[in-house]
C-alpha cells in the first residue's frame, strides 16, 4: 500500500481519529505516526477537529417494562403438569432454563463494560506518547512513546473543560499502563468536550490542584 498518497494519509488519519481502524491496523497506522511528522500533524488536525463534536449522549433509564419482563422470566413457576406426561414437562423446565440464560445473557450484554471515550495524547513534536480509553467508571492507560519518569517525580492527568481551568484526574503510573478510577464528579466532566494533558508533577500529583511542572503530552478526547 502507497501511504505517501494524499488522499489515503488524509483518509487513515479520519478512520483512525474517529475510531473506526481495527485492531490490527491500528497498530500498524501508529507504527507509521512514530515515522512520519506530516502523518502526525494530520491526526493532529483531525482530533482538533473532532473535539467539537464529543459532547455526550444522555443516559436512558432501562423501561420499566423491560425490568418487569426479566422478573417475569426469573421467578420460579411452578409447572402443573400430570405425573404421566413426564417427556414434556422435561421439555417445559429445558425451555424456561434456556430462557433464564437467554435474559441472562442480554442482561450481561447490555450492561458491558465498553470504551465510551478516547484519545491519543501527543508530544509538543506531535509523537503519539499515550493512548486512553474512557469507560463508565475508569480510565484505562497505556503507554506509546513515554519519556522516563524520575522516582521523585509522578505523571498526572488533567481534563481541560472549555473555560480552559485544568481539573486533576489523578496520578498515572509511572510506565503509563493502567488504570485511574473516576469519582461521580469526573464521569460527568468525562461526557462533555474536553481537551487531555499529562504534566510533570512532584510524587503523588501537583500539591496546589493546578499543574505546576512541564506539560508534556496533550489531545482531545473523542467520542467512540
Amino acid at each position: 500500500m502507497n501511504y505517501q498518497t494524499p488522499t489515503l494519509r488524509r483518509g487513515l488519519a479520519a478512520d483512525y481519529a474517529i475510531g473506526l481502524m481495527p485492531a490490527g491496523a491500528r497498530r500498524r497506522f501508529e507504527q507509521l505516526l512514530l515515522e512520519d511528522a506530516a502523518l502526525r500533524a494530520d491526526l493532529a488536525h483531525w482530533q482538533h477537529s473532532l473535539a467539537s463534536l464529543t459532547d455526550a449522549l444522555p443516559e436512558q433509564p432501562l423501561p420499566d417494562r423491560v425490568w418487569q419482563g426479566i422478573t417475569a422470566r426469573i421467578t420460579p413457576q411452578e409447572l402443573h403438569v400430570p405425573q404421566q406426561r413426564s417427556f414434556w414437562n422435561w421439555m417445559r423446565v429445558t425451555a424456561a432454563v434456556c430462557s433464564l440464560v437467554v435474559v441472562v445473557f442480554l442482561s450481561l450484554l447490555y450492561n458491558r463494560d465498553e470504551t465510551r471515550y478516547s484519545a491519543t495524547l501527543l508530544t509538543a513534536d506531535a509523537k503519539p506518547a499515550l493512548k486512553v480509553q474512557a469507560h463508565e467508571h475508569y480510565l484505562q492507560v497505556e503507554p506509546l512513546t513515554l519519556a522516563a519518569v524520575a522516582p521523585e517525580q509522578s505523571l498526572e492527568l488533567w481534563a481541560i473543560p472549555a473555560d480552559g481551568k485544568p481539573i486533576s484526574l489523578g496520578v498515572i503510573p509511572a510506565d503509563g499502563k493502567g488504570r485511574v478510577e473516576l469519582s461521580d464528579a469526573q464521569k460527568v466532566l468525562i461526557g462533555k468536550p474536553i481537551a487531555l494533558a499529562v504534566s510533570l508533577e512532584p510524587k503523588g500529583g501537583s500539591p496546589t490542584g493546578q499543574p505546576t511542572g512541564t506539560v508534556l503530552y496533550q489531545g482531545a478526547l473523542a467520542t467512540l
